[in-house]
């Protein structure tokens, strides 16, 4: 999948999820799979604002840096 399809998706009915560990005075981000391992992400706060959204193979390197604490 290209980066122009993702942004050519209509995210308006995806179901967005929020961490749980989120609290109501904390920066949180929204999640939102778009199928195929594509993922969306915005800021739960606003979430009014343009999401960003990454392809499967972004989203999984993103997913493994995080799982191997490369931005701790």
């Amino acid at each position: 999948m290209h980066k122009q399809q993702l942004y050519d998706m209509d995210t308006s009915t995806v179901e967005w999820r929020k961490s749980s560990r989120s609290g109501p005075e904390q920066y949180c981000v929204g999640v939102a799979e778009l199928g195929g391992g594509a993922m969306a992400v915005r800021d739960s706060k606003n979430p009014q604002r343009s999401d960003l959204r990454f392809t499967p193979e972004e989203w999984a390197a993103f997913r493994d840096g995080v799982r191997d604490g490369e931005f701790g």
